[in-house]
């Protein structure tokens, strides 16, 4: 519990609360892990949910969707490098998983609000490059 906790102050606050409540029961290193990775599958998922909503906006846009995809890749990039440089301090150890994990599904969760906001565009707004639905 104490890991998970630790864990939690390196990432957003609203997330880790779930987790840590998700992941308060690990008995184990191991289930600790083993749940910070199904938070990332979790967040991962949600991502590309979001990531696939925009693309579909998109489809008439083929040079705005070319940019989309060519920066979610970069970003993904940004996060597993981010992310490791995070969890260097602890790289070796049996931590080190955790704290990767939760970074990766920290940054993935800031990742999405951030796309979200190009969901709810209004019509007319030019500065948002995601058609209004």
């Amino acid at each position: 519990m104490r890991l998970t906790l630790l864990a939690c102050l390196i990432a957003a606050a609203s997330i880790c609360q779930v987790r840590a409540d998700d992941c308060a029961s690990s008995a184990s290193q191991t289930d600790m892990n083993l749940c910070e990775d199904a938070a990332l599958k979790r967040a991962d998922a949600e991502l590309n949910k979001t990531y696939q909503e925009i693309l579909e906006r998109l489809k008439d846009s083929q040079e705005t969707k070319q940019l989309l995809v060519a920066s979610q890749r970069l970003w993904v990039r940004f996060r597993d490098a981010e992310c490791a440089f995070s969890a260097s301090g602890v790289e070796g150890g049996s931590i080190y998983p955790t704290i990767l994990l939760n970074c990766r599904a920290s940054m993935t969760a800031d990742r999405i609000k951030g796309l979200a906001v190009y969901l709810k565009c209004e019509e007319g707004d030019l500065a948002c490059p995601v058609p209004a639905k």
